[in-house]
């Protein structure tokens, strides 16, 4: 029975090894592009013409070109032609962080303009600068606003974690399929019990986030 692969303490480590580096790169990632997410998403607003044009370029490139195209261009590309060597590791984190840094800056630019016009006029009125205004008028409301989208945005950077085997990062897909190689001639069921597992770890990490988005979008609405 492949069920028997699952109770084999090495197996059972080796999984949640590459759980732990799943959660490794999508948290710093999340991190990254939370702040440079909204760093981006709040010159959108403020900047000039050029700027805001370079930055909506730059989030077009993530939407209209997908994340493993990305990964094969760091990996592949670059030390084929420009001599640049990244590890593994290295190309994940830079092509995640890109990718939700493009998706936030757009998530806090609606939040921005969503606000109504005339808080910006009356912060103005009453004497505070624009330093101001965005910390203690503007932020304040865009935070409750962004919330919902960002967890979901967390989400799917955990999810899409699951291309990183292509680079040969030792995530919780890769290491699946090396258990599944090492024992389908004994088990040749190993392969459903192995990724029903897997199913369950991606399960337990984005199900309670995908709950605590529609809370936060409830609790916003109401």
């Amino acid at each position: 029975m492949g069920i028997d692969v699952l109770l084999n303490v090495n197996h059972l480590q080796r999984l949640l090894q590459g759980l732990w580096a799943t959660v490794e790169i999508a948290s710093l990632s999340v991190v990254i592009s939370y702040v440079l997410g909204t760093l981006m998403g709040i010159l959108r607003v403020q900047a000039g013409k050029w700027i805001n044009m370079l930055l909506r370029l730059y989030l077009e490139s993530f939407r209209i070109i997908p994340v493993l195209v990305w990964l094969y261009l760091l990996y592949y590309f670059l030390p084929a032609n420009f001599g640049i060597d990244l590890n593994s590791f290295w190309v994940a984190l830079i092509v995640f962080s890109l990718w939700g840094s493009a998706e936030m800056s757009d998530i806090v630019r609606g939040a921005l303009v969503s606000l109504p016009k005339h808080q910006f006029e009356s912060g103005l009125a009453v004497g505070l600068n624009q330093r101001q205004l965005f910390r203690y008028v503007l932020l304040p409301q865009v935070v409750q606003r962004v919330t919902p989208g960002a967890v979901n945005l967390t989400v799917r950077m955990i999810m899409t974690t699951s291309l990183l085997f292509v680079l040969g990062v030792v995530e919780l897909i890769k290491v699946g399929q090396q258990i599944i190689e090492s024992a389908y001639l004994q088990n040749p069921m190993v392969s459903v019990w192995i990724y029903g597992v897997i199913l369950l770890m991606y399960f337990a990490l984005c199900f309670p986030l995908s709950k605590l988005a529609d809370h936060l979008a409830q609790s916003k609405d109401a």
